[in-house]
């Protein structure tokens, strides 16, 4: 296994790799029919083994402050927009290989933190504390489908259009209650890295 840049003709094998290892994951329905391109900066690295992508990330980042994270007094940022691991490959390394790399080529650009964002995933969480990633913030993704939910909801004036499911953001304090009241709810969570000493 070795770690590179990602090249365009990547692409296939990179949607491939991040569909794979979503599947069993509370983002198994945040499918991807091709790779994101970025506007700023970006470090962007691939985990290959025998010409398959089996590892991912992808990270953009601030060349200016307040271009991608607001309200930040920490100096410049990175986000981890995709990080992956292909099914078959897990817990061999890929992901924290993968971030060591990214990492290291980061703190050369001067970038001060890093952040993600990730589901109610254990394991995942426990990967991103072993990582010295610390949760700064969450919040809840609510999936609602059922007509008397989406009826209180959503109040439609286009005729002949009619909601069946809904994806929210819940950022109350009543969790309990969302979480009793509907089917599908996904605590959302920040977490934050901090790469430079100052």
């Amino acid at each position: 296994m070795y770690i590179r840049e990602y090249q365009h003709k990547d692409e296939s094998s990179w949607v491939r790799c991040r569909v794979l290892s979503f599947l069993d994951t509370a983002y198994f329905d945040d499918v991807l029919k091709e790779k994101n391109k970025y506007r700023g900066s970006s470090i962007e690295l691939v985990a290959v083994e025998n010409e398959q992508i089996i590892g991912l990330i992808d990270i953009e980042y601030e060349n200016k402050e307040g271009t991608i994270f607001s309200n930040n007094e920490q100096g410049l940022g990175g986000m981890i927009w995709h990080i992956a691991v292909h099914p078959d490959f897990r817990r061999s390394g890929i992901g924290s290989k993968l971030l060591h790399v990214a990492q290291e080529k980061l703190i050369i650009l001067g970038i001060n933190y890093l952040e993600a964002w990730t589901r109610d995933d254990e394991w995942v969480h426990k990967w991103y504390r072993q990582n010295e990633f610390r949760v700064c913030e969450s919040y809840f993704h609510v999936f609602i489908d059922t007509k008397k939910q989406l009826n209180e909801i959503i109040h439609c004036s286009v005729e002949n259009i009619y909601p069946i499911q809904l994806f929210a953001h819940y950022t109350g304090t009543n969790k309990e209650q969302i979480k009793r009241d509907y089917k599908r709810v996904h605590e959302c969570f920040r977490y934050q890295k901090n790469l430079q000493i100052k």
